[in-house]
């Protein structure tokens, strides 16, 4: 009976711990990707370039990354809960500040700050993961980074808050909320000492895992499923005023039609994971990815036909539902993907998740970062604005190439014995 009301206890817990840390991680990823709505006004108040947008919505997702290997590091070593309140805490004055800035220079200061919420994600994934059982670590882990959903809420909250009050208003409404949210996770969430490593290892003797070629691999395909979707939920917003002439309130509606299935069923792909191995899910993961970013790299294209009654011409281009119903797609394919490949971590690196997931998590933020700069360096170059999904294709097409080469081996030794005769 003792036995069984522990239990009890402890499933309570672990269920407290994953409602209070999905909430926060929301907001968290909600602030963290703001600058998607935000830098619009800014960009024409500013007069920046596309390349200039493009580093100012992405400077957040920089400090974001870098601070992962640390976090998951400390989470490791003195408990998910207090890194996790510190941590949001910490931006809640850069994020107020925001609505005092009226320099290029200061948005940009300011956003590396704010960007400490999105390591939010490497304390997270670890703090919920010891909380679950192995056999129940992918659903959990993708119920928590469905969180990731607050990409989306940006896009419904926040042109509504600057169309009534003006863009200084939205980081005064963020700052707040992030306030509360921290207050609400600290009264809700739980501690465990038996999570906590208590050890003095150094941050060197942390990150040796990259001596581990698993974990290069497991950063490439982060990089896709994660770095392209933080690049794409900060870009597309933008694409559709600039490609298809939308308002700014339409414009990330249909945006969050991208960005709402890449959180929110990033839990079913937990637990397509859990049911069918990381491996098989992510390379169908790459493979929906690829033939989506082919068809929405093909730029509008006016061609003139030759024909026995005379010239003919064919204008190809795809239509905003077209497009939107292809972003769908890619969403919900990252989301599955995000959580296949952390399936891969939770299964190899059960005794050092908050090393390996920041290490990954790092990964995948700098491709966060660096894909937004080089859609807008791709667009002042060549004019072309799918050029974005250009780059998107090739570095699938990367992650294919090496998915084959290193799981070949083991693909073929599982499927030898059902060669061989009976």
């Amino acid at each position: 009976m003792c036995i069984r009301r522990v239990d009890v206890s402890k499933q309570n817990k672990a269920v407290r711990v994953l409602a209070s840390s999905t909430l926060s991680f929301t907001i968290c990823f909600a602030i963290w990707m703001m600058f998607a709505v935000l830098g619009i006004p800014i960009k024409k108040m500013l007069g920046l370039n596309e390349t200039e947008f493009g580093l100012l919505a992405a400077m957040p997702v920089l400090s974001g990354s870098l601070v992962r290997v640390p976090l998951g590091i400390w989470c490791d070593k003195y408990g998910g809960r207090i890194v996790f309140f510190l941590l949001m805490l910490a931006t809640v004055p850069a994020i107020y500040l925001i609505g005092l800035a009226t320099a290029y220079w200061q948005f940009l200061a300011l956003g590396l700050f704010v960007g400490l919420a999105g390591g939010s994600f490497s304390v997270g994934t670890p703090y919920v993961a010891r909380w679950f059982a192995k056999e129940r670590r992918g659903l959990a882990m993708g119920i928590f980074g469905a969180g990731n959903s607050g990409s989306a809420l940006t896009k419904f909250v926040a042109p509504a808050i600057i169309a009534a009050w003006g863009w200084q208003a939205l980081p005064t409404v963020y700052a707040l909320t992030m306030l509360v949210t921290a207050l609400l996770f600290w009264v809700f969430s739980a501690t465990d000492p038996s999570h906590q490593s208590g050890a003095s290892v150094s941050f060197a003797d942390q990150v040796k895992v990259l001596k581990d070629r698993r974990v290069w691999r497991y950063c490439q395909y982060y990089s896709v499923v994660f770095g392209g979707y933080v690049a794409l939920a900060l870009w597309m917003t933008k694409y559709y005023v600039g490609e298809y002439g939308f308002d700014l309130k339409l414009a990330a509606l249909l945006a969050a039609c991208f960005s709402l299935p890449g959180g929110v069923l990033r839990a079913l792909g937990g637990w397509i994971a859990d049911r069918h191995g990381a491996y098989k899910v992510t390379w169908w993961v790459m493979w929906v990815c690829w033939v989506c970013f082919f068809l929405l790299s093909y730029p509008p294209t006016a061609m003139l036909i030759q024909t026995t009654r005379g010239p003919v011409q064919v204008n190809l281009a795809l239509s905003p539902w077209l497009f939107t119903g292809l972003l769908f797609i890619v969403g919900t394919a990252m989301a599955v993907g995000k959580a296949s490949v952390f399936k891969f971590i939770a299964d190899d690196f059960s005794d050092n998740i908050g090393a390996v997931s920041g290490v990954v998590g790092l990964a995948g933020g700098l491709g966060g970062f660096i894909l937004p700069i080089m859609f807008g360096a791709l667009l002042d170059l060549t004019g072309v604005r799918s050029s974005a999904f250009m780059l998107l294709y090739g570095a699938v097409c990367v992650s294919l190439v090496w998915m084959h080469y290193s799981f070949r081996p083991a693909v073929a030794s599982t499927a030898a014995p059902a060669l061989q005769p009976a």
